[in-house]
């Protein structure tokens, strides 16, 4: 079965840079696009896209509180997707997950069909 392995999450300071990976086995990878969202801590917080890139990586999406920020990227030969994160801000604090779809232009979790289990960025002041 498709599985999804976020890595690269920690603790930073505002204004600092982290980068995000994720891998993807039990599927052809290049089938799939692939897309970031993220989940803030607290009650009644929605997970809500952060970005994504397409099957040849040529093509992305940000939701726009991050554009020019953050940089999503994917490399097919080593089945992983990066999300890059520069500038980050402590409303960036969030899980983080990585997500796979069939079609390219939808930005709701429920056109994405495999998820990983997340990993964590948390941005201080």
């Amino acid at each position: 079965q498709v599985q999804l392995v976020e890595s690269g999450g920690g603790l930073v300071q505002a204004g600092d840079s982290l980068k995000l990976s994720c891998v993807l086995s039990g599927s052809t990878f290049d089938d799939y696009v692939m897309g970031w969202f993220r989940q803030a801590p607290g009650p009644g917080k929605a997970r809500e896209f952060v970005a994504a890139v397409n099957w040849y990586g040529n093509k992305f999406q940000y939701r726009d509180s991050v554009k020019g920020r953050f940089i999503v990227s994917r490399d097919n030969a080593k089945r992983m997707v990066y999300l890059e994160m520069k500038n980050l801000k402590p409303e960036d604090t969030a899980a983080y997950y990585c997500a796979a779809a069939r079609r390219w232009g939808y930005d709701q979790s429920r056109k994405f069909e495999y998820w990983g289990q997340g990993t964590h960025v948390f941005v201080s002041l």
